[in-house]
C-alpha cells in the first residue's frame, strides 16, 4: 500500500509482470516498496539490482546479519519503520540468536548503539553509519582510517558505506511515498546470495 498507484501482481502485464516475477515470495506476495514503484518497471529493475548486489552479493565479506544491522540501524535513524520490520526480521532469522537479536534491537530503539553486543569494530561501523545518515557532509578521511584502524580492509569500509547509503534510499523511497506493511511477508529477502540474478524473495 502506498500514497501513489500501485498496480497489483493479478493486474500485472509486459515488463512488470516480469520483474514481479522475479521479485515475488510466497503466494505472489511483493514487497510494497517494489510494488512502489510499478508505474515505472524500470525503476523497480533498478532498486532490485542495487538492493541485491550491496546487500545480498557472494562478493560481500562482512556478515550479512551484520549488514542487516546496519540497515536497520540507519532506517532507525531515519524513522522509518517499514525497512526496520523488515530488515530486523531478516537480521534475526540470520543471526540465529534471538536474546542477542532483541539486544541489538533495543540498542538501536534507544539510539545507543554503544551498547549493543556487537565487537569494537562493529560499533565503529555504527557510528560511521550514523554519521553518513545524519550528517554525510561531516565525513572525512579520518573516519575512514577510523575504520581501518578497528581493523576494516577498504572493501569491507566500501561495503558498509554502501549498505548504509542504500538504506537511506530504500526510507525515503517508502517515507515519501507512504509505504505501509499492509499485505507484506515482513522479512522476505533475496536469499541466494550466489546467484545475483535471483531475485526472488524467501
Amino acid at each position: 500500500m502506498a500514497w501513489i498507484k500501485t498496480i497489483p501482481y493479478a493486474q500485472a502485464t509486459g515488463k512488470l509482470r516480469m520483474l514481479y516475477d522475479r521479485v515475488k515470495g510466497p503466494d505472489d506476495n511483493v514487497d510494497n516498496i517494489m510494488m512502489a514503484h510499478s508505474l515505472r518497471p524500470h525503476a523497480m529493475e533498478g532498486h532490485m539490482a542495487i538492493y541485491k548486489y550491496v546487500l545480498h552479493h557472494a562478493g560481500n565479506t562482512l556478515p550479512k546479519w551484520f549488514l542487516e544491522a546496519l540497515g536497520v540501524w540507519v532506517s532507525s535513524l531515519n524513522d522509518c519503520a517499514y525497512c526496520v520490520d523488515h530488515h530486523y526480521a531478516g537480521m534475526r532469522r540470520l543471526l540465529a540468536d534471538d536474546h542477542r537479536s532483541d539486544a541489538i534491537r533495543a540498542a538501536i530503539d534507544a539510539r545507543d548503539f554503544a551498547t549493543a553486543p556487537l565487537d569494537a569494530a562493529q560499533i565503529a561501523a555504527m557510528g560511521y553509519a550514523q554519521k553518513l545518515t545524519v550528517s554525510p557532509a561531516s565525513i572525512t578521511e579520518a573516519d575512514i582510517a577510523a575504520l581501518r584502524n578497528v581493523g576494516f580492509d577498504d572493501g569491507e569500509i566500501l561495503e558498509i558505506n554502501q549498505v548504509s547509503a542504500y538504506f537511506s534510499y530504500a526510507n525515503r523511497t517508502v517515507l515519501g511515498l507512504g509505504c505501509s506493511t499492509k499485505g507484506d511477508i515482513i522479512g522476505l529477502s533475496p536469499n541466494n546470495s550466489d546467484d545475483p540474478e535471483d531475485w526472488k524473495h524467501s
